[in-house]
This record gives structure tokens, C-alpha cells and sequence, in this order.
């Protein structure tokens, strides 16, 4: 289990890559909390794909869908040179990922067991 708390840059890429292995078949929400446009759902409970650090281009990126023939389409949602990544997986009731943007704008992706 990856654990709570603010990673260093050279933990994203592992980490995530460690989330996306033990989220596997989980459903996730991603909201954008933006200081100048507000609070946003980017989605909502969709069947998580993967969580990515691309360490070239600087961006993390969190996938959905994809999975099956309900959703047969992924969407990303791309944080382009992340300040900070926080991850709090343990003793919570909804693992979570909290990702700081460049511009100052939180991500915040939630987990939830998929339903039957």
C-alpha cells in the first residue's frame, strides 16, 4: 500500500504506478478545485484506468474508462508540471490523490469499491 502523505518528485512515477496496480477494478470521481473557476467534477465514479507521472513532459495524468463496453472510451485528465502529489490511502473510508498544479488549481481523485 503506498501510504498517506507528500511524495517527493522522485516517488510520482513508482507511487502511481503502485496505485494503478492496487486500484484495478475500482471506480474513481476527479474534481477540479480551482481558485478562479471553482469547484468542478471532471467525472464521477467511472472504472479508474490508470494514474501516470510522465517524467519527460513533467504531467501526471489520470485515466478512466476504457474497460469495458459501457465506457469503451478513456478520458484523461492531464496536470501539467504538478508542484505536489499527496496520496492518503491508509485509515480513510475513500483512498484519495490530491495533485497541486502549476497554477496553483487541486485535483483531487477519490476511489470507491466498484458496485455490483
Amino acid at each position: 500500500m503506498t501510504g498517506n502523505g507528500t511524495l517527493t518528485r522522485d516517488e510520482w512515477k513508482t507511487a502511481l504506478d503502485r496505485i494503478t496496480e492496487e486500484r484495478t477494478g475500482e471506480h474513481v470521481t476527479i474534481e477540479l478545485l480551482d481558485p478562479e473557476v471553482g469547484h468542478q467534477y471532471e467525472a464521477e465514479r467511472l472504472p479508474f484506468a490508470y494514474l501516470d507521472y510522465d517524467p519527460k513532459d513533467d504531467t501526471v495524468i489520470v485515466a478512466v474508462g476504457g474497460r469495458s463496453a459501457r465506457y469503451p472510451v478513456v478520458l484523461r485528465h492531464m496536470i501539467a508540471h504538478p508542484r505536489e502529489v499527496d496520496v492518503a490511502t491508509q485509515d480513510i473510508p475513500e483512498p484519495a490523490v490530491r495533485i497541486v498544479g502549476s497554477d496553483g488549481a487541486t485535483t483531487l481523485i477519490t476511489f470507491f469499491k466498484a458496485e455490483s
